[in-house]
Formats: C-alpha cells, structure tokens, sequence
C-alpha cells in the first residue's frame, strides 16, 4: 500500500529515518556491515557495483540484510530506537503547520513563556552585575587541577555562596500561571468554565476519573501491583515471585515497548535500573562513556555562572535530605555536565521555551556573536538537582546515571517548569489536580478556599518536582514506574489529589494555610500504590 506523502505516518516516517542517520546507532551499523554473512556481497567496494550483477537479485538481497538483522540482534536495536523516538517527539503536525506549533499550539502559552523567560534573564542577568561575576569565564590552570583531583569529593568544598540566590523557587512560577488567561474568553466567558473556582484560570481538556481510570487500568483493584502489601485477590509473595520471573523475561527479550508495559505494575528493586535503561533506550556505549568525559573536561576547563547556583541548590536540598545527602558528589559531576551538554538543546524542537541566549561582550544583538546559555539552554531552579537524586540510588556508574538523568529530563522533567498545553504540562496537571479535588472532594476543596488554603498552593512544589524529596524513596520509585510505563506525568496530579482526599478528615478541621500545611508537611510516611488505587478505582463517581 502506498501512503500518502502528506499523511502523518508518512511524516513520522521520514523524520525517524532522518533522525536515526545521524544516530550513533546508525554508525555502529555502518561498522558491522562489512562483516556481512558470505551469501552477501561484502567489501563497501565491490557494493554499489554488486547491484548492477545479474546473479544477485534485488529481492534476495532483501530478505538476507532482513535476516541478518533479526539473528544479529539489530532488528530489536532498531525498533527499540524507532520506539523511543516515537516516545519522546509529538507527533508530527500539518505539513503547513509553522514549526513553532510543534512547541506550543496556543499563541497566548507561547506568549506567557517569553515573557517569564524574559523574566529569568533578568535576575539572572542582574545577579550577574551585582556580584561582578561574568557569565562564563575559563578557569585559570591551577583552579583545573583542583578541580579535577577533587572531581570525586566536590561537596568537601565549603564556598561562600551566600550571595547567590536560586534564579526562582517554584511559588514564583506558580504566581505566573495563577495569572495565565486565555485573551479570546474576556472576563471569565467561558460558561463551561465558570464553574472552577481553583488558582488556574485557563481552559484546557483534563480527564475525569473515568477516562483516567480506562487510561490507568493496569492499576486497578484486581490487578496485582507492586507495591500493595495486602491485595485479596492474589497473595502479595506469590505475585511478586511470577512478576519477577516475567520481568527477567522481558530484559531477556531487550524489547523497550514491553518492557514499558511491564512497569505499569511496578518494577522488582533488583530489575528496576535495567528495566528503566531498556524504555529509555539507553545503553551506555563507549562512544557515549566518551562524550560523558568529553563534558567533564568542559566543565573543568570552564568557569560558569550556573556552576554555583547548581552548587547551593544542591547545598540547599539533597544534602539536607536524609535519604540523598549521601549523592551530593554525584549530584555536582550530572548537574555540571549536564549544563555543557549542547545535545540537550535538541528538546526545544518540541517544548514551548527557547534556549536563552547570551551576548558576547560589547556585540549585544548581534546575530552572530550570540551563544546559547547555558550550553544546553536550561537554566536551574531552586529544587533542580531533586530530579537527579532519586536516580543516584539505582546508577552507581557516572556516565550512565549521567545518561538515564538527561534521557528523563527531555522526555519528561522538562515539561514541569514550563508553560504549555501539554496534557502532562505543569498548566494542565495544576488543572487536572483542581478538578479532581472540586469534583471528588467538594467540601474540602470549598473550606480550603474558603480559609485561604487554596489546595495547589500546597501540592504545586510536589507535581514540580515530580514529588522527589517528599515521598520516601521506595514509593517514589514505584510512582516513577509508572510514569516511564505510562509515559505521561497525569500520575502526578492523581497522586496529589489522592494525598488530600487521604488527609480529609483533619484537612477538614484546619482554619489557616499554615495549619493545612502542617497537616501535609511529611508525606515520608505515605504508600503510594493503595492511595492511587484508591482514590482512582473506589472513589463513587
């Protein structure tokens, strides 16, 4: 069958090709063909003229190139390589579609993201001029050679950071979206959406329960889970035992789409780092070993203004944290590296922000002396290294922890300091978060508002950081299965909910923000799986 040239699988089609050439992947084939079974025509030589003899026929050329490729192990490379890129870009839009609705199809989103990009600049920038501090600057040889012998023990250093300030904390980004507005409904039209007297004044689709339940089924209460210690239906070590053996399979098989599947029940501790690795593609080839150290020299060789706000971020959260103090070296050589990493720009083909850019000094303006900054175009935030942190515990190996920590960020973590309409933006699991608890839990969502305890000025830090620092270790794990199984971040705004409608009854008893907010100060103690299964499948709709 023909497909149309304009269709989207068409589209999809080409750019995957296009894509895959220039992967390293397509490399390492390249090398392996000279190594053709015999009944090949090997040597690159003697190939462009093998197809002009007659004694070789086009078709079974084919159908050996397709053979090789299934014994080789190459066919399961490629698909998992054609998975992931379907995985992580959106799909393609109308042909005549300018490229910039492939970042953000809303005029007013891609508006308010300039400007709270423009925003950021700004502090950045005059952080810059108050602490006369360039924003990049070579390092001088001797602080190098420091750098480098301390490369392993960099949280040994005690800098005065005192004067560096996050660029901004998440409740400054939450002031921005509470002011989003939709320009074609003037003062409030909307009468679909009158109704939702939640901080997020924007009118985008978010599911309701039953569309979540259909889309979350695996979750469900006969289903075994990892997870949920006491489920009737199957005795928790029995499932475990079969889950395991399955998961062993799965790796076996190396397939990332069923292994993406599988997770949806959660993961098994011992299988969990190599099953995440298998979805996320990520196979830690020298070639990738290499380009790790090639950013580390970077980052040795060059002083940069970010280094230090990653410095005190790190300093202000995960060595204070019980569970991730112990990374904080880790945490420095991936949060450094990854701020060199110019591959990381690549995820701005399909996200609503656009890398800053900076001038080289006294060209301002000028097209040609502009470079992006940092190199990968993310400027950190207060709370930042809280995505690295939780992955420390299964990734022992820099380069490949390096590795799996960019693969999540430009798949999923980016979407959470962004402004988009994006089912699994923070705009529209803030939304998501408000309608579930206006809908499932109206009395608790009134009194809160009511005493001024707006329920996302509560849970907003939770979804931003994925609820990495808020939830025990072993929970956070298992709700992060399923966002790679699910590969959407909706999880986050059902969990959040779930927490409220968990603590109800003394939410219902508070009279202040303060006094709701201690109530859900520590979420250490809370399992994650009941709590989802719960609100999802015995919630009365």
């Amino acid at each position: 069958a023909m497909l149309d040239p304009d269709s989207g699988l068409s589209l999809t089609i080409a750019r995957i090709v296009q894509r895959l050439k220039g992967s390293s992947l397509h490399s390492q084939l390249e090398r392996r063909l000279p190594s053709l079974p015999p009944s090949l025509p090997s040597r690159r030589g003697r190939r462009a003229g093998c197809l002009h003899k007659p004694e070789i026929k086009l078709e079974s050329l084919k159908e050996d190139i397709k053979d090789f490729l299934k014994t080789s192990g190459w066919e399961k490379k490629l698909q998992n390589a054609v998975y992931s890129e379907l995985n992580v870009f959106p799909s393609p839009c109308h042909p005549a579609a300018p490229p910039e609705h492939m970042k953000e199809p809303l005029a007013y989103m891609r508006k308010a993201q300039g400007s709270w990009e423009k925003r950021i600049l700004k502090s950045l920038n005059s952080m810059c001029t108050e602490l006369s501090i360039p924003l990049a600057q070579k390092r001088p040889v001797n602080e190098q050679k420091e750098l480098l012998n301390k490369w392993n023990e960099m949280g040994t250093d005690e800098p005065d950071l005192s004067l560096f300030r996050p660029v901004y904390a998440p409740k400054d980004f939450l002031e921005v979206l509470m002011n989003l507005r939709n320009p074609n409904y003037e003062n409030g039209e909307q009468p679909s959406f009158r109704s939702h007297l939640g901080l997020i004044q924007v009118p985008l689709k978010v599911k309701d329960i039953p569309e979540l339940k259909e889309d979350f089924s695996e979750l469900g209460l006969n289903i075994g889970q990892l997870g949920i210690d006491d489920s009737a239906q199957v005795p928790p070590e029995f499932f475990e035992n079969e889950h395991v053996r399955v998961g062993q399979k799965v790796l076996a098989e190396q397939d990332s789409a069923a292994a993406q599947q599988y997770v949806r029940q959660g993961c098994p501790t011992a299988l969990r780092a190599d099953l995440w690795a298998l979805i996320l593609n990520i196979s830690n080839q020298p070639e990738d070993i290499l380009y790790y150290e090639q950013l580390k020299s970077n980052v040795i060789q060059h002083d940069l203004l970010v280094d230090s706000l990653i410095y005190k971020d790190v300093k202000l959260t995960a060595s204070n944290d019980d569970y991730y103090f112990v990374f904080e070296d880790y945490l420095y050589q991936v949060l450094l590296c990854f701020s060199r990493d110019t591959s990381v720009l690549e995820h701005f083909t399909y996200s609503s922000a656009t890398p800053p850019k900076s001038y080289i000094r006294g060209k301002l303006g000028m097209e040609e002396y502009a470079v992006f900054y940092p190199p990968n175009g993310v400027i950190p935030f207060h709370g930042f290294s809280m995505y690295v942190a939780p992955l420390c515990f299964l990734y022992h190996e820099p380069s490949k922890l390096y590795q799996i920590f960019r693969e999540m960020y430009v798949r999923f973590f980016f979407r959470l300091h962004s402004i988009s309409s994006h089912p699994s933006g923070i705009v529209s699991l803030c939304l998501l978060f408000e309608t579930l608890l206006q809908t499932h839990l109206p009395q608790l969502f009134y009194h809160l508002r009511e005493i001024g305890a707006q329920p996302l000025r509560i849970s907003f830090k939770w979804m931003v950081r994925a609820f990495s620092g808020y939830l025990a270790t072993d929970q956070l794990l298992l709700l992060w299965d399923r966002i790679l199984g699910y590969n959407s971040l909706e999880i986050l705004a059902v969990l959040a909910a779930a927490v409220f409608a968990f603590r109800a009854v003394n939410l219902m008893e508070v009279t202040s923000l303060a006094a709701a907010e201690a109530v859900l100060a520590d979420l250490s103690t809370l399992k994650v799986m009941p709590l989802l299964q719960i609100f999802l499948f015995a919630t009365v709709t």
